[in-house]
């Protein structure tokens, strides 16, 4: 009897993680507002997420550029890198909204493709 008993939780918690899953395009996790990212995280077609800025940029938080000798952050370029206790954070509902139109990792249905693309340099 126990032996079926684990079985039987076991197949819930498949099912209920399976439909989680399901109730967003792809499998992947909206991108919201109401949502935390850390700083670098990264989604495919948009870029790399700036807490301390509150939006995603085309490269990594304080990347080192070798021949400009500046490192990027927040879509602005310093001589030294930025220094901030924030490293997470809610995207503004802009910088969610389109962040979640413009990545690439998930399938979207419809006819044709997403037109157009970028990064947003934004934030605020």
């Amino acid at each position: 009897m126990k032996r079926s008993r684990k079985v039987r939780v076991f197949l819930i918690g498949g099912l209920s993680a399976g439909a989680l899953a399901g109730c967003s395009p792809g499998g992947k996790p909206p991108i919201s507002a109401d949502n935390v990212y850390t700083n670098d995280y990264y989604v495919p077609g948009v870029g790399y997420y700036h807490a301390p800025f509150r939006a995603w940029y085309p490269l990594p938080y304080n990347h080192f550029d070798p021949v400009k000798q500046q490192y990027f952050y927040g879509g602005e370029w310093g001589a030294a890198p930025l220094e901030n206790i924030t490293n997470i954070s809610s995207p503004t509902p802009q910088a969610a909204g389109l962040a979640q139109s413009l990545r690439t990792d998930i399938t979207r249905g419809g006819f044709g493709g997403t037109g157009g693309g970028g990064f947003f340099f934004g934030g605020g």
